[in-house]
């Protein structure tokens, strides 16, 4: 079975600096990961095309992944930023794509988890911009955390005709093991049907050093139960998964999680849902 990966990440320190990796415990990844770095850990898992996303609120990171997703043949898709808040969104958005690689762009994150306002989704001026990118025919991720999930909620309700992508299960307590009041945002949020979650980010929310499939499945029962496996699709989040397992341990814990689904189940969350949500293999439209 061919696997998407949806989620992962790229830099290089000789570019720009990555402010955010030199928090406590982070040093690890204190170095460059380059998409060759990806495609030796991928080799014989299956992993056909991948999704690659943003790292930093700069406009000029977008540019360069869509020229790595240009020159090489494993990037199907971009999730690059843009300043949501700026009038002329529209106009940078037609500007990233009508660049080198600028096919690859199907869609737009920011760092909603390090806004101190919970309801920074629903500024009317990011209401704008997220109307705006839904006119582009991309899609947005959400990188946030547990208590700005109702803020998501309202934006997903305000623009209808945008798919909101939930990264990383909307970063789960795990470690506590609380499942509330996680659970019941994440299932409000999957009540509404232009919204989508990510399989990932669950071995970093986890104990990094002692993290067990066990502790996994309560979360990923709750999403694979409030989205369904047609709204549900694979992320690595390489190579920030790094900090507390392989690759390949990623890989083995969400076939783990996912086992009890049936053959055509699964094969949506490895692949299915990706290639619909991102267009992957498809000419990019809208």
């Amino acid at each position: 079975m061919s696997v998407v990966d949806a989620h992962h990440h790229v830099w290089d320190l000789g570019v720009r600096d990555q402010p955010w990796i030199f928090g406590p415990g982070l040093a690890p990844l204190r170095r460059s990961f380059l998409l060759a770095d990806l495609q030796s850990e991928i080799r014989h898992t299956g992993v056909t095309a991948t999704v690659l996303v943003q790292t930093v609120t700069v406009a000029e990171e977008t540019v360069e992944l869509l020229a790595a997703a240009e020159d090489g043949d494993l990037v199907g898709a971009v999730v690059g930023w843009t300043d949501l808040t700026a009038p002329g969104v529209a106009d940078e958005l037609a500007r990233l794509r009508s660049l080198r690689g600028g096919a690859f762009l199907r869609g737009v994150r920011h760092q909603v988890q390090a806004e101190p306002d919970p309801d920074w989704l629903t500024r009317p001026e990011v209401l704008r911009g997220l109307r705006a990118v839904a006119a582009a025919g991309l899609v947005h991720d959400l990188v946030l955390l547990p208590h700005q999930l109702p803020s998501a909620t309202r934006a997903a309700q305000a623009v209808p005709g945008l798919t909101f992508v939930l990264d990383h299960l909307g970063k789960p307590p795990i470690a506590s093991g609380r499942l509330e009041p996680w659970a019941r945002r994440v299932r409000a949020l999957a009540a509404l049907p232009n919204t989508v979650c990510k399989l990932s980010g669950m071995v970093t929310e986890a104990d990094p050093r002692s993290w067990t499939v066990d502790d996994l499945r309560p979360y990923a029962d709750t999403v694979i139960d409030a989205f369904g496996p047609r709204r549900l699709m694979f992320g690595s989040d390489w190579p920030v998964c790094t900090l507390a397992a392989r690759y390949g341990d990623v890989l083995a814990a969400t076939r783990e999680l996912i086992a009890p689904l049936s053959a055509s189940e699964r094969e949506e969350v490895w692949s299915g849902t990706a290639r619909r949500v991102y267009g992957i293999g498809e000419a990019l439209t809208g």
